[in-house]
């Protein structure tokens, strides 16, 4: 891919993650959905409120514009087997969320707010491992996208805790945290995150190669740059 064109792919992708956090954004503030208890109540809620639209397509831009940054990366060599794994998982993830709905308790559990639940831990987890995966392989941007990384990970720690506790402390894990408040957290450490894989795109060269002005240039051989001058034309 011309570096132009893959530059063109991030900066599209940029645009769509940038789209569907205006769109989150949105979701707090117009109602009915802005009356939903956001420090309590997890994001997916949304999608279950009559303008649940929203969330969905917010969703989707964001697994659109994951999924280019990702093809910006794999074009420029900077994306390991393992790391592109990880990230195609958090896109995956995302397109989960939306395809299967959450449990809706009017009605009681279901076999769609299972995979839910389960698509939303993949999604979680995956950018997180991804990106440090990736950063492994640069510096200068590469270290932002692990700082990106590691903070989110330590906002899913919460949940985790609540997780693992709950045998001691008796509490329902979604109860003993604000869970709507950690998982907004959550959701925000990894959208800037993504950003910062899209500047690491933007930032280098195809293949990670810097140029090197005192290198010889493709297609010419150091005989050919330190012969005579006069042989060239004979």
């Amino acid at each position: 891919m011309h570096p132009c064109r893959m530059k063109a792919v991030a900066g599209l992708g940029i645009a769509c993650v940038l789209a569907s956090l205006a769109m989150y954004a949105v979701l707090h503030v117009m109602a009915p959905s802005a009356d939903l208890d956001w420090m309590r109540r997890t994001i997916s809620q949304y999608a279950l409120m009559p303008n649940g639209w929203i969330f969905d397509t917010a969703t989707l831009l964001l697994a659109a514009g994951s999924a280019a940054i990702v093809a910006a990366l794999l074009r420029a060599g900077l994306l390991s087997g393992a790391a592109a794994v990880a990230l195609g998982l958090w896109v995956a993830g995302l397109i989960g969320v939306v395809w299967f709905e959450k449990h809706n308790w009017q009605m009681g559990p279901s076999m769609s707010g299972d995979i839910h639940r389960v698509a939303s831990v993949v999604a979680f987890l995956s950018l997180p491992v991804g990106a440090l995966l990736a950063s492994r392989r640069g510096g200068g941007p590469a270290r932002w996208v692990a700082v990106g990384g590691v903070v989110s990970l330590l906002c899913f720690a919460p949940i985790l805790w609540a997780v693992l506790a709950e045998p001691w402390t008796g509490v329902r894990w979604w109860r003993a945290i604000p869970l709507g408040g950690v998982e907004r957290l959550l959701g925000l450490a990894e959208v800037v995150t993504v950003l910062l894989l899209a500047w690491w795109a933007l930032r280098d060269r195809p293949n990670g190669r810097q140029l090197d002005p005192g290198a010889p240039q493709p297609g010419l051989t150091s005989r050919t740059m330190t012969a005579d001058p006069a042989s060239q034309i004979l």
